[in-house]
């Protein structure tokens, strides 16, 4: 009996561990959970080299926290494309509410996620950018769940995400521990980590490991993630993401760092 109540004390006081992130986001009101999606905040953050002054080929990765209370756990992850000369920007990322759930549309790239304002993870220009896109077009449409939606433990829309990074080569981005969904593996246990730097091993997205230079120690648990980053000190707690130094914009493109 005493055996069974400590390995309850021990499961109450994980919970305790990985909740007690998202319940401060939530009861410090950093996520919007009222109001009608329709009404919500969907402009351009101005983090995007506007297509009628710059005509090289661009990659980005956008990161936003997500929509209603699903933010307090996590973000949501967009990639956004624009060819050489193009005067508009294609967007890839996994839909919910669609089916099949793969969405490649002409969008503004950096707009708010419904309230939320998106943060730059990569940004590719010129050369290294058009070769990317290809690629990038190839993977979306060879993504192998595209009918299938499951926020917990995934596939989701960091899942999508995380597989065409590894998909692509040359396409290295380190994604945020908020990004829940991005350890779920579609093959095997064991994977390079989105960055390319290091390896990680996951079962089924709920319990798992990575290391790797750019995104440190993270154990994940239960489909969210904790951590350490070494190179930029920084502490990657379930729901808050990083306390400490900003992580590393990966592309040449950018110069500045996120927080997420």
């Amino acid at each position: 009996m005493k055996t069974v109540l400590r390995w309850l004390a021990a499961v109450m006081a994980l919970l305790v561990l990985l909740l007690a992130g998202p319940v401060w986001i939530l009861a410090s009101n950093q996520v919007i959970t009222d109001g009608h999606w329709s009404n919500l905040d969907r402009s351009s953050a101005g983090l995007a080299p506007h297509p009628d002054r710059v005509q090289d080929a661009v990659v980005q990765v956008y990161a936003a926290r997500a929509y209603s209370w699903r933010g307090a756990f996590g973000v949501h992850i967009w990639i956004a494309t624009k060819a050489e000369g193009a005067r508009e920007y294609q967007l890839h990322q996994v839909l919910s509410w669609r089916r099949p759930t793969v969405v490649s549309s002409i969008d503004t790239p950096d707009r708010a996620w419904f309230g939320h304002p998106p943060e730059l993870l990569a940004d590719y220009r010129g050369a290294e950018a058009a070769e990317l896109i290809p690629r990038i077009q190839d993977a979306v449409a060879r993504y192998p769940q595209a009918d299938l939606y499951r926020v917990w433990p995934g596939p989701n829309s960091n899942s999508f995400i995380a597989w065409v990074i590894r998909e692509v080569e040359g396409f290295e981005v380190a994604l945020p521990t908020t990004a829940v969904g991005k350890d779920y593996l579609f093959n095997g246990v064991v994977a390079p980590t989105p960055s390319g730097t290091g390896y990680q091993l996951s079962l089924g997205g709920v319990v798992g490991i990575m290391l790797a230079l750019e995104e440190g120690i993270e154990l994940n648990l239960l489909g969210m993630s904790v951590g350490i980053d070494i190179l930029r000190p920084a502490l990657k707690l379930p729901g808050i993401g990083r306390l400490g130094m900003p992580a590393k914009v990966a592309g040449g493109g950018h110069t500045s760092s996120v927080a997420l």
